[in-house]
């Protein structure tokens, strides 16, 4: 059986989150992001996309082939 091919994206935090919600803060400690310019390597799962999504004015995403 060949094996899919794993989407993955780069996730960069570039804004601060000081005023942002409790919600929003806890979805960008679950990333793995903790300081402005922090960046992880994520696959592109339907959960983490989603977690962009609430996120996606605090962060930069770009993927990764």
């Amino acid at each position: 059986m060949a094996k899919k091919k794993v989407e993955q994206v780069r996730i960069e935090l570039i804004k601060s989150m000081i005023g942002s919600k409790p919600k929003q803060r806890g979805t960008i400690k679950a990333l793995g992001l903790g300081k402005i310019n922090s960046s992880v390597v994520r696959e592109a799962t339907p959960v983490v996309k989603g977690m962009i999504n609430v996120v996606s004015h605090l962060v930069k995403v770009e993927e990764i082939k």
